[in-house]
């Protein structure tokens, strides 16, 4: 019996058939590339981390860069007090899945879903490099559209900053996306986010008046995302502050 091929039935089947077909193809094909794209995460992730304190590297050397120079990863609370048993050092492998390791910590998941800051996890990355030590802080916040985040290095003191890296995801180019930008980042360096032992946070001022080492200019235009990334700095940082004022790390 002959197939009539311009059968609506015909025709629908065959629609089906397809479907399913480049359906299954495109499943194997995200499946092959799921272990290469979490690489990439991760990695990018971590060429970020020691990017804050001014280290040049390529994506492709974050792992090894990451294991040599990362001394330890911790988690603390609100105040500024390491969670029992969040203590990595640089033998302790990054697993999947590892909740009490920093590494793993979603600071995103934990801004949009933990309400009040005080119940969040904070991870802190202590970094060794050129005979210094510094201690990188991630910072999570909302722009204009979307979230936008970075990695805040600071000196042995516990308040100077070395350096920062931030990014977003969908803010206006030209405007909230030049947060990305080494000349919006470059400011950062050598501010304070405290004086006489008091936390001040770093201010992002709309451009115009005269700035002091607790401020630094924001992006004209950008408004929304120059108070975004005013706020999660201010929010977030005090807690390493608490941690760091408190420590024995930085009163040798």
């Amino acid at each position: 019996m002959a197939i009539n091929k311009e059968s609506n039935g015909y025709v629908i089947g065959f629609s089906i058939v397809m479907v399913v077909v480049v359906g299954a193809i495109l499943a194997g094909v995200a499946m092959a590339l799921q272990p290469a794209q979490k690489a990439n995460v991760r990695n990018e992730k971590m060429q970020n981390i020691l990017q804050a304190t001014g280290m040049e590297l390529d994506r492709d050397e974050a792992s090894d860069k990451f294991k040599k120079h990362v001394s330890k990863r911790l988690i603390l609370d609100y105040y500024g007090n390491v969670l029992e048993g969040s203590e990595m050092t640089s033998e302790d492998e990054i697993k999947d899945g590892n909740e009490k390791d920093a590494f793993n910590v979603d600071m995103l998941k934990e801004f949009k879903t933990i309400k009040n800051p005080k119940d969040r996890n904070y991870p802190l990355f202590v970094v060794d490099y050129k005979d210094k030590t510094y201690y990188v802080a991630p910072v999570q916040g909302q722009g204009l559209w979307a979230a936008v985040w970075g990695y805040i290095a600071l000196e042995e003191d516990g308040v100077t900053i070395a350096g920062a890296v931030f990014d977003h995801k969908s803010e206006t180019p030209g405007l909230g996306a030049e947060i990305a930008q080494k000349w919006f980042q470059e400011p950062f360096i050598g501010k304070k986010i405290a004086e006489n032992g008091e936390y001040t946070g770093i201010s992002v001022i709309k451009p115009g008046p005269q700035l002091d080492e607790h401020s630094v200019d924001g992006i004209s235009g950008g408004t929304f995302t120059s108070v975004g990334v005013d706020e999660m700095i201010k929010r977030t940082m005090v807690v390493y502050f608490n941690y760091l004022s408190s420590s024995e790390l930085t009163q040798n």
